[in-house]
């Protein structure tokens, strides 16, 4: 243990080389015309829209949810009715919806941790450890992206079957718990951010690989580790199409169960859009939550590019 502070301070020294052989002016602004221009009229004006664009759709489901069920019969809405929490309390007297939330955020917590944990030991054993056949199999991780979901849907079920973990969380939290799309994000993160410089320093200290994982490895990954983890958090959060074959209707995550509140030959429309509503304000409370974080693993992968 008396090894750990000594670690800790041969990767600062490190990286303060590894920021001095960069030179004092690597990271101004280069000197120019142009290098003052701030964004103009235009590109405001297509950000609103993009953003106006990409709010219609919650703000159609809100709409729509605080009205009767009558509504769309006597035309498009334009302003806001009184009866979202009459259809709100719909949702939750129709369907098992805390407990849908609750089977939601577990799975989703779950699967976003063990994303980035295995992600980023595969990203850092891709980037930065030479060993026979490592292209090849990150190709073939690659190439995986390509087979379609539903290709393994039938397998996978019989496999969950004989595991006894059908109708249970297990089900849809293991075979998540590593992404292709994770593995090769890590590995072009970590591929320009970790100097390999600062990995010889802190082995030559005396560390382990493990060590030197944990003490520079995470560090240096948990710009892109968080957003990573934002993006496999709101996938698996809006995940409907393996959910609904392994779990059971009384056991349900929030996309099952909203599914439950279409009945056989009629579907309250405002009903069924008022708890689209109510599922999506913990992800707007996410984004609100970790806006900051994504923005600046954002610029600092731009920086490094």
């Amino acid at each position: 243990m008396s090894s750990i502070p000594m670690i800790e301070q041969t990767a600062g020294k490190g990286a303060a080389k590894a920021a001095a052989r960069r030179g004092p002016g690597a990271r101004k602004p280069r000197s120019g015309h142009g290098s003052d221009r701030r964004p103009g009229f235009l590109t405001y004006g297509f950000l609103g829209a993009v953003l106006l664009a990409s709010l219609f759709p919650l703000y159609w489901s809100f709409l729509v949810g605080s009205h009767d069920n009558t509504v769309l019969s006597r035309g498009i809405p334009l302003l806001p009715g009184g009866n979202f929490l009459a259809n709100a309390a719909k949702v939750f007297d129709s369907i098992p919806f805390w407990k849908a939330m609750g089977n939601s955020l577990i799975v989703s917590c779950v699967t976003a941790a063990s994303v980035v944990v295995f992600s980023t030991l595969a990203g850092f054993a891709f980037a930065k450890l030479r060993f026979r056949g490592s292209k090849g199999l990150l190709v073939f991780v690659i190439a995986t992206m390509a087979v379609p979901t539903q290709l393994g849907v039938v397998p996978l079920f019989i496999v969950m079957s004989r595991l006894g973990w059908t109708g249970s969380l297990w089900a849809v939290i293991i075979p998540g718990v590593v992404t292709a799309f994770g593995v090769f994000w890590m590995t072009q993160y970590l591929r320009d951010a970790l100097p390999d410089e600062l990995i010889e320093a802190v082995r030559m200290d005396g560390a382990s690989m493990i060590q030197a994982v944990w003490y520079i490895g995470f560090p240096a990954a948990r710009p892109a580790a968080a957003m990573l983890a934002l993006f496999t958090f709101v996938a698996t959060w809006t995940n409907f199409f393996w959910p609904f074959i392994v779990l059971d209707p009384s056991n349900p995550t929030l996309p099952v169960a909203l599914q439950l509140l279409q009945a056989a030959h009629f579907v309250d429309y405002s009903v069924v859009l008022a708890g689209a509503v109510l599922a999506t304000v913990p992800l707007l409370l996410l984004f609100i939550a970790a806006g900051r974080q994504l923005v600046s693993g954002i610029m600092q992968g731009a920086v490094k590019g």
